[in-house]
């Protein structure tokens, strides 16, 4: 597998974790609103509520080296997941700073700042690669008889935690050294303000096609470089008394998303609508209804984003571009709204009432501007430069392929144009996006892919191809695999 392919590999694996969020949002959320005013202080209610999301929250490093030794795992088996759990207590305790004190007989005031901050989501992903990548080699090795309890599954943990041990004493010497280099590149982008906050954005949806926008993601959502903007919005008044979160800034990177997510995304899929040829209208029309309902209501745009990405890479900068100028106003004007998932309208209804939503209404006003806006770029951009966008294709014959609402049916047909069972090497799925690894790529037919409902298809190295097919990706993922 190339290096591209992996790093595939990590980013979905990393959803698995990361698709816990909306759960620690809704908990918080709901406890928020609860006791808006004490914040659990004067509701039992909400205080359970926003404590039970914050044990999420508080432990999203622990979350990720589990959820990715799992999703890493070849067989997705739970011995991975412990090995991960495993891995992570041994570097984080043999990291810590009482730990580094005694290791390297120095005082404790002296112990590198960076080793204060050990338990963080890089070293989650890292912990979890490392144990998947054990788990895939060792959970099938048969050791001796006298030692026959061990072998397999057993014996990853055991090899994980010997590992994380040498890992550990790598990371003592290499550790200040990343952490110096992220807490710089964040400190820049903070030191930019709003202005940052604007770079930001626009790297982050140009890195969606590649999958890799998790990554950048993760200095300025998570705790990585010490912005942590998620968790301290989602904190709220406890986040602010611990000095954490300051109101008006705190969310700066979330914000400028939702006029986007909830507005200017369903502007670009009208505008794709009304670019259409007449004979193409009603196809057209039924699949931006539901990218554009997706991306409003729950902030996933995938579904929407993928029909233009490739088609029309000339409007997805354009895209990136808008999406960069939104979160700048927002930052500017102090306009903040958070989320637990993602800047669709489920997660600015339960955030609007957490006191670091500041202005969180204004956001609306912007985005309905931001909805007219894109509508009349898509519109004039599609038709200044033909740019062919869904319904806009040049006439060609199209294979037809039987429509079913059966699932394991439209699963057998997605094998079928992918080139049979033989063709699939790997089958995995995120959210929105069947991943596969496939012998021969040059023999699936893209045009049959589409008929069958695909919103997109990206090619990822030789082998390596992501199908889009929204919601239904999971379960048709499924499915293929039981056909097997």
């Amino acid at each position: 597998m190339n290096i591209l392919g992996y790093l595939q590999k990590i980013g979905r694996a990393l959803m698995v974790p990361v698709a816990v969020l909306p759960a620690a949002a809704i908990l918080m959320g709901v406890g928020y609103w609860i006791d808006p005013n004490g914040w659990g202080g004067d509701s039992a209610l909400a205080a359970f509520l926003i404590k039970a999301g914050a044990a999420i929250i508080d432990k999203m490093a622990i979350l990720f080296a589990v959820g990715v030794a799992y999703g890493m795992s070849k067989d997705k088996d739970g011995s991975a997941a412990l090995a991960g759990l495993v891995g992570f207590l041994v570097v984080t305790t043999l990291l810590s700073p009482g730990a580094v004190s005694q290791i390297q007989q120095i005082p404790l005031d002296q112990v590198p700042a960076a080793f204060g901050k050990i338990e963080n989501q890089f070293i989650g992903i890292l912990t979890g690669v490392i144990a998947a990548e054990l788990y895939n080699r060792f959970s099938g090795v048969e050791l001796h008889k006298a030692l026959a309890f061990f072998s397999g599954r057993r014996l990853v943990p055991i090899v994980t935690s010997v590992v994380m041990i040498v890992v550990s004493f790598v990371l003592m010497a290499v550790w200040p050294v990343i952490y110096g280099g992220l807490v710089s590149f964040g400190e820049s982008i903070v030191n930019l303000g709003s202005t940052g906050a604007g770079i930001y954005a626009f790297f982050n949806r140009l890195l969606i096609p590649i999958g890799l926008h998790h990554a950048l993601n993760s200095v300025f959502w998570f705790d990585v470089a010490g912005i942590n903007d998620i968790p301290n919005f989602l904190g709220g008044q406890s986040s602010i008394d611990a000095g954490k979160a300051v109101v008006g800034v705190t969310g700066m990177y979330q914000a400028g998303f939702f006029p986007i997510m909830m507005f200017g995304l369903p502007g670009a899929a009208l505008a794709i609508y009304h670019s259409a040829k007449k004979e193409n209208k009603d196809k057209v029309a039924s699949i931006m209804i539901a990218a554009a309902f997706a991306s409003f209501f729950t902030g996933v745009t995938e579904p929407l984003e993928f029909s233009f990405m490739f088609v029309a890479p000339v409007l997805y900068v354009i895209h990136a571009f808008l999406t960069g100028i939104s979160v700048f106003i927002a930052a500017s004007m102090h306009w903040i709204s958070g989320f637990g998932f993602s800047a669709g309208f489920v997660d600015m209804f339960i955030q609007s009432r957490n006191p670091l939503a500041t202005h969180w209404y204004m956001l609306i006003q912007q985005g309905l501007v931001f909805f007219g806006l894109y509508y009349v770029v898509f519109r004039a951009v599609i038709a200044k430069f033909n740019l062919k966008t869904p319904g806009r294709e040049d006439d060609e014959a199209v294979p037809a392929q039987a429509q079913t609402t059966d699932r394991t049916e439209l699963a057998k047909q997605y094998l079928e144009v992918l080139g049979g069972q033989e063709n699939l090497v790997t089958i995995d799925a995120c959210i929105t996006r069947l991943r596969l690894t496939l012998k021969d790529r040059s023999i699936v037919d893209e045009r049959k892919l589409k008929a069958l409902g695909a919103a997109g298809v990206v090619k990822l190295g030789e082998q390596n191809l992501q199908v889009i097919l929204g919601p239904l990706a999971e379960i048709i993922a499924g499915e293929m695999k039981a056909l097997r």
